[in-house]
């Protein structure tokens, strides 16, 4: 609960803390240009109330709504006119609002430490995710072999749990299941498919990862989020090596994550008709 008199900026850091520590997303809308209150920021998270004011209740609402379709498009930012949502605003029409996107730390769970989840982890670093790497084979998961503090490693007693404490909510959690066998997938995606992570991804053939499903469905998971699991998981990059692998994956997830469709972007020059 709020302070008696706590001061506006005091109110807004703290919304800003709750929802990342939350894992949401949310729109962080500033006025840096208008007739009055320049510097005024109104908070809009993805799910609850608006948090701040610009000192005006009708240009509030407005640009709360503005924040909500600015978050479904997942810019990182973008600078608006009031009059190009608002245009009903004439006082505020040359106003600029800045609409900046905060989210969590990117995080990424790899189930498996072979050499695919090995270079996954790695590669997962040097792009700004924190990684957590399991397996339920201690030597495959020392410090030695990852001395990298933003890679997590856990030595699973056993899948489920692991997964589950690794996963935590879900909020801003992306999954990628590479372990060494049918059962070992098994169990993990009987694991991850409970929660609300943003993204899943199966590694394996064709054959492999719909012999997987197929059990799932079978036990009565659910099949809507069985549905939104990649599998196979990755960009059709024609990868071979592991490290090829890890980028196949970490640029679907990337794509994903971004609202992007993870094509070419030069294949307009080479179709004619686009």
């Amino acid at each position: 609960m709020p302070e008696p008199n706590e001061p506006p900026t005091a109110l807004l850091l703290k919304a800003i803390e709750r929802v990342l520590d939350e894992g949401s997303t949310s729109a962080l809308a500033t006025l840096t240009t208008g007739p009055r209150n320049v510097g005024a920021k109104i908070l809009v998270p993805e799910s609850g109330p608006a948090v701040g004011s610009f000192g005006d209740v009708t240009l509030d609402k407005a640009v709360a709504r503005r924040a909500t379709e600015f978050l479904a498009v997942r810019d990182d930012a973008h600078l608006f006119q009031v009059r190009d949502f608002a245009p009903e605003l004439t006082e505020w029409a040359e106003a600029k609002i800045l609409f900046e996107r905060l989210y969590p730390e990117p995080r990424l769970v790899i189930c498996g430490a072979g050499h695919v989840g090995a270079a996954l982890a790695r590669l997962a670093s040097l792009t700004g995710f924190r990684a957590t790497l399991i397996d339920d084979r201690a030597e495959f998961v020392v410090p030695d072999l990852f001395p990298d503090d933003r890679i997590e490693l856990i030595a699973a007693a056993n899948w489920n749990d692991a997964v589950l404490k690794a996963i935590g909510n879900g909020r801003g959690v992306s999954v990628a299941i590479v372990t060494r066998g049918h059962n070992e997938d098994e169990e993990c995606l009987r694991a991850v498919i409970t929660t609300e992570a943003d993204y899943v991804g199966l590694i394996g053939s064709k054959r492999r990862t719909n012999i997987v499903l197929d059990r799932l469905r079978e036990a009565a998971a659910d099949l809507e989020k069985l549905r939104k699991v990649h599998a196979p998981v990755g960009l059709d990059i024609g990868a071979v090596t592991p490290e090829e692998v890890a980028l196949a994956i970490l640029a679907e997830m990337v794509a994903e994550r971004r609202g992007a469709a993870g094509g070419s972007l030069s294949s307009w020059r080479r179709n004619p008709k686009a």
